[in-house]
């Protein structure tokens, strides 16, 4: 069994690596161990995550996406949540999720009785669709907190907006202009793909001013 570990944190600040040690505790109280793991930082609710897009064009029939949780996986929009859920069905993958016990039985190997293991994927397949609307359904909730205790803010003269690193963006910068690619920048900078093209859009506007 091939088990795939996807490990996902929303901005740098955060560690994506966090879980890592619970994963692999999990795979070993199953006998099994984590052969590979893909690690990034970016939002749940964004489509264009390099590192899970990787994992998907790797992944072979059977093999096992291990996630410490379904919203590490998933805050998407309905549209793009069944659209991720056909790429890991069409490649045959099998989720599986510490906190979504149902889903532990893609730990075993499948042979045996195929009545019960139908009805289980059955079941586990309706619960990680449902633990995938509350985590965009807890996304859209934090966001529009957010924004009111931005417009909050402005009214009271208090926002200030997030402060700019100003030692990453010369970084990054400094990356390009020695000819090293998105992926590349990212590495050596030590932040991710978002924050690096996000970096460079930054520098191609200010170069039209």
């Amino acid at each position: 069994m091939f088990i795939r570990a996807y490990l996902r944190a929303s901005t740098e600040e955060q560690d994506a690596g966090r879980a890592r040690a619970s994963l692999e505790q999990f795979a070993t109280d199953h006998n099994n161990v984590i052969a590979s793991v893909y690690l990034e930082n970016s939002s749940g609710a964004s489509a264009d995550r390099p590192e899970l897009l990787r994992l998907l064009k790797d992944a072979r029939k059977g093999d096992v996406l291990l996630v410490e949780s379904i919203d590490r996986l998933s805050r998407l929009p309905v549209e793009d949540w069944q659209k991720l859920k056909a790429a890991i069905d069409s490649k045959g993958l099998r989720i599986v999720a510490l906190d979504l016990p149902t889903s532990h039985q893609g730990m075993q190997d499948t042979k045996g009785d195929e009545f019960t293991g139908r009805m289980l994927g059955a079941i586990n397949s309706m619960l990680v669709e449902m633990m995938a609307a509350i985590a965009r359904k807890d996304y859209e909730q934090r966001r529009e907190r957010q924004a009111q205790g931005i417009e909050k803010a402005k009214a009271a003269g208090k926002y200030q907006g997030r402060p700019v690193d100003i030692d990453l963006h010369k970084r990054v910068t400094e990356l390009f202009n020695a000819g090293l690619g998105i992926r590349a920048a990212a590495r050596h900078a030590n932040c991710s793909t978002t924050t690096v093209l996000r970096i460079k859009s930054l520098g191609e506007i200010a170069k039209q001013r």
